[in-house]
């Protein structure tokens, strides 16, 4: 199992993402029960919408099973703008949040070109930058308490050098918003720069994954600054990442240059009915939010309990500081023997000492709470010079 999410097994191989060990691998690399198996890793919500099941079993989809589903997605399409509040030439969706970064980046970053991305965050973006022959201008984030915030500064500097800039927001693995009026600021600044420079202005493309836990939204902006791309997601709050759906969102223009590059029937029939409903209905998606936001400050609690230190956090999962690799290390495999799988970080990574974790449901975040009870007093001691 590797811990990095990140990897590049030779020079002459592309840059590839790694997941934590499947259920099956879990269990038989610790000799537990496969069923007793939870993903704490995943982001992933503990069921999906309560209106799926009859959805399923009506069997009445966009298109019969037997056919493609239609070309241009009308009613999935119609149903996004009309949640986003934008028109329908504004969206394009894809499989997936995923499949949308890889559009974006075939858009916006020609082979020998750069990226601009604040660091640590989701690794995708580099490595859809290696995979297209890009380069990445990695720019460290401020410190923990200063929320790991961009730096404003740096990033409008590297994006003097790039052609696609990535932000994060809310930042995943870290939990956190950018500060109020931030991401605003730096669009400022790089079109001040790119005037300046006499170079096109670069795309900013905006994952908003967690947008809905926290209400924080770029889409208003997209007149003023028709070069940002929002990427929304039925992952995390609408809790249908299975089906993998999501979507760009953005000025007309901007959308038409990303559309170019999605692939033809990419999102299946059950999937753009579903999610269509969802987002016409948003009842459940609600309901999730109103869950997260009172199950996750009771995690945090239990957690801080046993000694783990939740940083704070604005999505559905919190970034837990074990103030060592070691012990961070330590807390994973003590987890994983009990069937529990954290998300982990390299060696290397700027969060090696930490460890995410999903916020769940009830029982089973005291499932996490026990062990994590249990594993304290059995990991390696805190170094003195950093009293808990």
């Amino acid at each position: 199992m590797s811990p990095s999410p990140f990897t590049v097994s030779s020079t002459t191989e592309p840059a590839s993402y790694s997941w934590e060990a499947t259920d099956e691998g879990v269990a038989e690399r610790f000799g537990i029960p496969v069923e007793s198996v939870l993903r704490f890793d995943l982001n992933t919500s503990p069921s999906p919408p309560p209106d799926l099941a009859g959805i399923l079993a009506r069997g009445v989809f966009e298109t019969s099973l037997s056919e493609y589903p239609p070309g241009d997605y009308r009613r999935l399409v119609e149903a996004a703008a009309d949640a986003y509040g934008v028109t329908t030439e504004e969206v394009v969706p894809g499989a997936g949040a995923d499949e949308i970064l890889d559009m974006c980046t075939k858009a916006f970053l020609p082979a020998g070109e750069s990226i601009a991305v604040s660091v640590p965050t989701y690794p995708m973006y580099g490595i859809h930058a290696e995979q297209r022959g890009g380069f990445v201008i990695a720019v460290p984030r401020l410190g923990q308490d200063d929320g790991w915030a961009m730096d404003l500064a740096a990033m409008r500097e590297a994006a003097r050098r790039a052609t696609l800039v990535w932000i994060c927001n809310p930042n995943n693995p870290t939990g956190r918003l950018e500060p109020d009026g931030a991401i605003e600021r730096l669009l400022e600044g790089i079109d001040s720069d790119a005037a300046l420079d006499g170079r096109g202005v670069p795309a900013v493309v905006v994952d908003e994954a967690y947008a809905e836990f926290s209400g924080a939204s770029v889409i208003p902006l997209r007149d003023q600054f028709p070069n940002v791309v929002a990427v929304r997601t039925a992952s995390k709050a609408y809790a249908m990442a299975g089906l993998r759906v999501g979507f760009a969102v953005g000025a007309p223009d901007t959308i038409r240059r990303i559309a170019v590059y999605r692939a033809p029937g990419s999102i299946g029939t059950i999937s753009v009915t579903a999610v269509a409903h969802a987002l016409r209905d948003r009842t459940a998606m609600r309901d999730n939010l109103e869950r997260v936001w009172q199950e996750r400050p009771r995690l945090a609690a239990g957690l801080a309990a046993a000694g783990w230190r939740p940083q704070p956090s604005v999505t559905n999962f919190l970034l837990l500081d074990l103030v060592t690799p070691e012990r961070a290390e330590a807390a994973s495999i003590a987890l994983m023997r009990r069937g529990l799988v954290p998300r982990t970080f390299g060696g290397s990574h700027p969060l090696a000492r930490c460890l995410r974790v999903t916020v769940r449901n009830p029982d089973e975040d005291d499932r996490l709470v026990e062990a994590a009870v249990q594993i304290s007093p059995t990991l390696p001691a805190i170094p003195e010079e950093d009293p808990a």
